[in-house]
């Protein structure tokens, strides 16, 4: 019996030794983010990218590990911004680490030419598809960004395919062959949004009269199951993705696991990502992955022709060539309804102890997007620091930073009333993510089993949020149509100061972020 007992012991022992190194497990990936000259639909231009790629190289981690990333900015190109900040778009970032987030101004400073800083984030038990980008002013229209994956050795969708790796990752993005500096003072002079010249699959794309750059393939063997983890890196456009005579079934949303659901094409909005399920179960061939665009008049940019943005699905023993099939725009029939994804394991549904209502709207002829009258507006001093040194009541914060400070422990409620604004806007909250009880694709509310997701369109019939103040910090809450976002159109929620003053304990690097950024000239900002 003892040696039963001193066994069992050991062989516990053993399992709870393995997952602690598990859990301390860290990964380590070197950033540079340099100017390269790149043409990925044809017209050579000099970007902002991650190691000189684009899209940048994907960061594949593990769940239960420490994500561990260092950033150092090397860009030189006076023809655009100089400083960087890094964004990764949907992970969770808990109180303790909330200086890590690297919002501009909200969470922390950017990191000044020839800068270096470590983003260290303990991925806990997060997993499913993200991405990272730059998330200084529209920065990232320049090229920064790229995939973030954590694996799950556990995923309970495991058995529904055979292949998720790196060649399964499918980066879908807007694209301009002009760089933000004059297209930001274009839009700021006129209220217009620039319309992109083309759209990217994994960083190809044709634009009209332009070269013919050979599509990206998506490389499958017959009889094989694909999981496409699918991203929406776009700045503006919203995707449509289909893959001709194959169906899709999603599984995940955002992170968020669903119960698998059959359809025939996909709406993503920018920020949004899917996991999909392909069955490469047709005919040795060549096939259209269809991913057309929609995002502004293409009457104001004679490049963009939305059939061009697609890539080829290539069983293997098929020949190096276009599909025979025509370029459409996908099926007509067989949408993807956000209101009938269901979460793989719901969450309970709690009645809001608060509810806030928030009115979109722009200014005509102007870049400004105010949101309940406001329109958003930074400070020099990042709140994060702001708070840590006694700011907590709204008095404290200017009107122009659209600070909602909130209690810790509650259910928060915010409504997107109807609109006539055709123009969907995807909002994302930053370091967390949220409940749908209304999405703007059904007139029903949801407070049985409604899926969680960062990113959600509003705009149409209403859309309706809640999430839950357990996680203290300043988090963005803003359009990621990025050009939209830089217009103002962001809030902060604040979520419970006390806590945040008690608990963040920056690095010294992060403490020298400002001082560091402050020092520079207007242009090298």
């Amino acid at each position: 019996m003892q040696l039963f007992t001193a066994a069992l012991f050991f062989s516990l022992f053993k399992v709870a030794l393995s997952a602690a190194v598990q859990a301390r497990a860290v990964k380590d990936f070197n950033i540079d983010v340099v100017n390269a000259n790149l043409a990925p639909d044809g017209f050579n231009r000099s970007t902002v990218v991650a190691n000189g790629q684009f899209p940048g190289p994907a960061i594949l981690v593990n769940k239960g590990e420490t994500l561990r990333v260092t950033v150092n900015n090397k860009l030189t190109d006076s023809t655009m911004r100089r400083s960087t900040a890094f964004n990764f778009d949907g992970i969770f970032f808990r109180t303790a680490n909330a200086y890590d987030e690297a919002e501009p101004f909200v969470n922390s400073c950017p990191i000044a030419p020839e800068g270096t800083f470590t983003y260290e984030i303990p991925l806990d038990d997060q997993t499913g598809t993200f991405w990272y980008h730059s998330e200084l002013s529209v920065q990232y229209v320049d090229g920064l960004r790229g995939p973030l994956i954590i694996y799950d050795p556990e995923d309970p969708h495991r058995s529904l395919y055979d292949v998720d790796d790196k060649s399964t990752i499918v980066q879908l993005a807007d694209w301009w062959q002009n760089s933000t500096l004059p297209l930001m003072e274009g839009y700021a002079a006129t209220g217009i949004v620039p319309v992109s010249d083309s759209g990217l699959v994994n960083g190809a794309g044709r634009f009209n009269g332009g070269p013919e750059v050979p599509w990206s393939v998506i490389n499958v063997v017959q009889g094989k199951r694909y999981r496409l983890r699918v991203i929406n890196a776009s700045a503006r456009n919203v995707f449509t993705i289909s893959a001709d005579s194959h169906n899709l079934t999603v599984i995940e949303a955002d992170g968020e696991a669903t119960q698998p659901l059959t359809v025939q094409k996909i709406e993503i909005f920018a920020g949004q990502r899917y996991s999909v399920i392909l069955e490469a179960n047709q005919p040795v061939g060549n096939y259209w992955f269809n991913a057309p665009f929609v995002g502004g008049s293409p009457a104001r940019n004679p490049n963009q022709n939305a059939t061009l943005s697609r890539a080829i699905i290539r069983y293997e023993g098929a020949s190096e060539a276009d599909p025979t099939g025509p370029m459409t725009l996908g099926p007509d029939d067989g949408a993807l309804i956000e209101a009938d994804l269901v979460p793989f394991t719901p969450t309970p549904v709690s009645d809001p102890d608060i509810t806030i209502t928030m009115d979109l709207e722009v200014v005509a002829g102007k870049a400004i997007w105010n949101v309940n009258g406001v329109s958003y507006l930074p400070e020099k001093v990042p709140t994060l620091e702001r708070v840590m040194e006694g700011a907590s009541q709204p008095s404290d914060f200017n009107t122009t930073e659209n600070v909602f400070v909130l209690p810790a422990n509650k259910t928060v409620e915010i409504v997107f009333p109807p609109t006539d604004d055709d123009d969907a806007h995807p909002l994302h909250l930053h370091g967390n993510n949220f409940q749908v009880i209304k999405s703007m694709s059904s007139p029903a509310n949801n407070t049985v089993n409604p899926i969680r997701r960062d990113v959600v369109a509003v705009g149409g019939s209403g859309t309706t949020i809640r999430f839950n103040t357990d996680n203290a910090g300043p988090w963005l809450f803003h359009c990621h149509i990025f050009w939209h976002k830089q217009a103002g159109l962001a809030t902060i929620m604040l979520v419970d100061p006390a806590t945040v003053q008690s608990t963040v304990k920056p690095s010294k690097a992060w403490e020298a972020l400002c001082p560091a950024y402050n020092a520079l000239p207007a242009e090298l900002q």
